[in-house]
Formats: C-alpha cells, sequence, structure tokens
C-alpha cells in the first residue's frame, strides 16, 4: 500500500521545522513508519545544491537559475529517497516541496507560476502531496523569530527585504485558493502548542482516512 505525502509550508520563521520534527517524534514514538526530510535536501546530491541556493554569498544568482536548482535538486530528492518510502508504505513528511517554488520563485521572483509549475511537472512527474499544510505568519513576525532564534541557519532569503517576503505570502494565498482540496491552512502566529495541536489532528484524519 502507498504511504502518504505530506509537506509542510510556510514564509521564513513561520515555526513549521519545529512543528515537522515534534510530530515526526511523536510518530515515531506511536510506532508509526515515518520519514522526516527537507528540501532542498533530503539526500547527499540535493543537500549539496541546497549550499549553493542558499549561500548568502551567492547574490548575483539569477531568478531562472535559483528555479532549476530547485528543481533539481527536488528531482534528486523524490527519486532517491521519497519515492521508495511511499513504495514502502510509510508517511513522508517533507519541509517544503512545490509549493514554495511556485510562491518565492514563481510569485515573489516574478517568474510566473505557471512557469515555474511547467518546470517543476518535469521534475515531478504529477507527484504531488497528498496534503499540504501551510504556517501563515505576517513577515514581520516570522523575520522577528529568525532574529531571536540564535541557532537558526541565516539564508540568502533571510536576507530578502521585506517587501519580498510579503510577495511570498501572497504567493501561498493565491495557492490557497488555487488547490483548496490539498492545502490547509494553520496560523502560525498562535501558540506553539496550539499549532502543534492543529497540525496533530489534520494528520490523524488523514492517517484514519487511509487506514479505511
Amino acid at each position: 500500500m502507498r504511504g502518504l505525502f505530506i509537506t509542510f509550508e510556510g514564509p521564513e520563521g513561520a515555526g513549521k521545522t519545529t512543528i515537522i520534527q515534534k510530530v515526526a517524534k511523536e510518530m515515531e514514538n506511536g510506532g508509526i513508519d515515518v520519514v522526516l526530510t527537507r528540501e532542498p535536501g533530503g539526500i547527499q546530491i540535493s543537500e549539496q545544491i541546497r549550499q549553493v541556493i542558499l549561500d548568502p554569498a551567492n547574490t548575483a544568482m539569477d531568478a531562472r537559475t535559483e528555479a532549476l536548482l530547485y528543481a533539481a535538486a527536488r528531482r534528486q530528492h523524490l527519486v532517491e529517497k521519497v519515492i521508495p518510502a511511499l513504495k514502502k508504505g510509510a508517511i513522508v513528511l517533507c519541509d517544503r516541496f512545490i509549493d514554495s517554488s511556485l510562491a518565492y520563485q514563481g510569485h515573489a521572483r516574478g517568474l510566473g507560476m505557471d512557469e515555474v509549475l511547467s518546470i517543476n511537472q518535469f521534475a515531478i512527474q504529477e507527484l504531488m502531496p497528498d496534503k499540504t499544510l501551510y504556517f501563515d505568519i505576517e513577515p514581520e513576525i516570522g523575520l522577528k523569530r529568525i532574529e531571536a532564534h540564535t541557532g537558526r541557519e541565516v539564508n540568502r532569503l533571510d536576507l530578502e527585504k521585506v517587501t519580498f517576503h510579503h510577495k511570498v505570502r501572497e504567493g501561498y494565498k493565491i495557492l490557497l485558493e488555487r488547490f483548496p482540496e490539498r492545502i490547509t491552512s494553520i496560523d502560525a502566529s498562535a501558540s506553539l502548542h496550539t499549532v502543534y495541536e492543529e497540525t496533530v489532528a489534520i494528520i490523524e484524519k488523514l492517517l484514519v482516512k487511509k487506514a479505511n
């Protein structure tokens, strides 16, 4: 039986990484076969591409180059890690996926969502998430969280102006309207406990549906 592919999305500082790690640990403790991964990254080749994309020194990177690098990392990640895990029946929790490219490069960079979607359709071969959880937060709040979080890596996207991050959020809002059955929005400005409980409730419903 094919597993479940659940992706976590959101602007910088939304707290999705903290939540996804907490959810994965709880699932593991409950005896569920879960695979926690991230994009760009998750496997050696994609992690190497991640270093190039997010290196703060690479400010000269062209927007199309950026989009293509994300798609390349995504393809390798799917082939090596995600698809094999799904075939084994595992629950794959992925920190970012195709919606990040659509919101960041498609909308915020101005490349066009349909254009970026086309690039990624070649990479993913129609493999879309079963469910996407979008953690919504005001950019100013998210960026303040990043500043306060001393252990978090500061990447090239963090250095963008706040107007860029507002466009990213706009992009996600468009995706919410475009894919309402797949994407569920969660208020990430709430307490960690509240956000976590809401996330768990959504995933539990997916697991019950899968079992039936």
